[in-house]
């Protein structure tokens, strides 16, 4: 008998029709919540996003539970997640890839000031204007240098950017300036013309891209957010914005989601919102990692890319 995973919560668009017998293939009977009967004792491994709180602790033989995204806030904000179970991160290379697509796409739009020539085809005008700033002038910090920060900074580098980023501790990336610490973190806001944000959500994360943070980036700063929106207060944004002390703002995660109609960042003229899509998780990589897991975890191996509970990631 196959084992059997179950899925709960946020799963990818189109899961709850995917056939048993493909999940099959990758060696487990998954199980969907709601969908489909089955008994708690019988559930060794859970897969999803955000599981509701407390459900987890409902699963007395839960051997290991598998993240479908890259982040793992989701599971560790339940009080009652079953921390002797490993969770495992999901890491995957197109993830990466999307991420840093939609990082770089946005950074160029900004920087080749794409917008004052969108305004000018609207209303049939010929504009020109020279860049605001050179490339070779433009410096571009990055909170968090983890595999998703790492492949953006080196994916901006041929552009003639100055990259660095800030982290916990120090990173080694080649042509990459390296901040550690909360005692070299006003250094790093100092000189971010732009402030991309790929940390991992945790309790001294939580609400960092703030009113003090914005502050101590230049005059005209431009912030992407692109990690949680958990690290972002909404209204202290708005309020530098509109001081004029940032430029522009890129958000694809936001503190509720789907983000409320009558939320002012849908209509704000400095933000551009997207509806959490910058990386999705793409099917086949992820049953190949719920599979590889299930696989490595009846063979009583060891589980990738394990997160340190107390960590946070």
């Amino acid at each position: 008998m196959m084992p059997k995973v179950l899925f709960t919560g946020m799963l990818p668009p189109g899961w709850s029709v995917i056939p048993q017998s493909r999940f099959s293939a990758f060696g487990f009977e998954a199980v969907l919540d709601g969908r489909d009967p089955y008994q708690p004792e019988e559930i060794f491994y859970f897969s999803g996003f955000r599981p509701p709180p407390g459900f987890l602790k409902t699963l007395p033989n839960l051997r290991a539970i598998f993240s479908l995204g890259a982040g793992v806030d989701g599971f560790l904000r339940d009080p009652d997640f079953p921390k002797v179970v490993p969770l495992v991160r999901f890491v995957d290379t197109t993830l990466i890839h999307e991420m840093t697509q939609y990082v770089v796409m946005h950074v160029l739009i900004a920087h080749r000031g794409q917008g004052f020539f969108d305004a000018a085809q609207r209303e049939s005008t010929w504009r020109q204007r020279m860049l605001l700033r050179t490339s070779r002038d433009t410096r571009i910090g990055i909170l968090g240098l983890g595999d998703i920060g790492a492949a953006i900074a080196q994916s901006l580098m041929p552009f003639d950017f100055q990259v660095f980023g800030w982290s916990k501790t120090r990173k080694a990336i080649p042509g990459v300036k390296s901040y550690a610490g909360p005692s070299e973190l006003d250094a790093f806001l100092g000189q971010s013309d732009y402030c991309i944000c790929v940390l991992p959500l945790t309790d001294k994360t939580r609400g960092i891209l703030d009113a003090a943070l914005f502050a101590r980036l230049p005059k005209g700063a431009f912030v992407i957010n692109v990690a949680r929106g958990g690290h972002l207060v909404e209204a202290d944004l708005i309020a530098a914005l509109d001081s004029g002390h940032l430029s522009g703002a890129v958000l694809d995660v936001f503190q509720a989601e789907p983000l409320p109609a009558t939320s002012p960042l849908w209509t704000h003229t400095g933000i551009t919102a997207t509806p959490h899509i910058a990386a999705l998780t793409d099917t086949e990589a992820a049953l190949n990692f719920i599979g590889d897991c299930v696989k490595r975890a009846e063979a009583r191996l060891p589980l990738p890319h394990v997160v340190e509970v107390a960590r946070g990631y």
